[in-house]
């Protein structure tokens, strides 16, 4: 049986030049993965590209899955940061501007590299990923539920139910439209995209 690669990293980075060989190595690996995917990577092209050793590299990690793991783990990280804002600034709004905020916002992350999100996608499960993006879904559709169950003007609907309707629906047509049609989607095709989600959405709680 083939040994399971190790994910996690060797240590992490604590003063400024080491944190920049880290930033390097996981810049590279992105880049790679997206133009010439997961077979085609190796810890040599990714120094190579990175600018620094082999050897530097695996200071840090153990194998190409734990760069990998790590380029996930940012990448998430840096989408959550804009949803969790976003969630935190609709807690007071009505609920068709907070709609329309979230939508928004969907499309706004999934703008974040969009390339590199379906990639990843694929190696979630390989790394060990799984478990952490749950998390965050759980973490949305929570913040979400409170934010439901704080609206009088809302039809009577199971909030748990509505929170995952709701948040299904804004994540699929976000996930559609940027990464299937990121080469042809406007400013003028978000704000009306935008527009008819938030419809849809709000004819549904109301």
């Amino acid at each position: 049986m083939a040994r399971k690669p190790l994910t996690n990293p060797r240590k992490n980075a604590s003063q400024n030049r080491s944190r920049a060989t880290v930033d390097a190595l996981i810049e590279a690996t992105a880049r790679i993965l997206v133009r010439e995917g997961f077979e085609k990577a190796s810890t040599n092209r990714i120094a190579e590209l990175a600018g620094v050793s082999v050897g530097s590299l695996y200071q840090y990690f153990p194998s190409k899955e734990a760069l990998v793991a790590a380029v996930i783990d940012r990448h998430n990280q840096e989408i959550m940061r804009v949803v969790r804002a976003a969630l935190a600034e609709t807690i007071e709004l009505p609920i068709e501007k907070a709609v329309r905020r979230l939508v928004a916002v969907a499309i706004e992350a999934h703008r974040i590299d969009p390339k590199l999100h379906p990639v990843l996608a694929e190696q979630i499960p390989r790394t060990g990923q799984l478990k952490d993006v749950e998390a965050f879904n759980r973490e949305i559709l929570s913040l979400v539920r409170a934010y439901l169950e704080s609206r009088s003007e809302l039809r009577k609907i199971d909030p748990e139910l509505a929170a995952f309707a709701c948040v299904s629906a804004i994540e699929a047509v976000a996930h559609n439209a940027v990464l299937n049609q990121a080469d042809t989607l406007s400013d003028k095709m978000v704000r009306t995209l935008v527009d008819e989600t938030t419809r849809m959405v709000v004819g549904y709680l109301r």
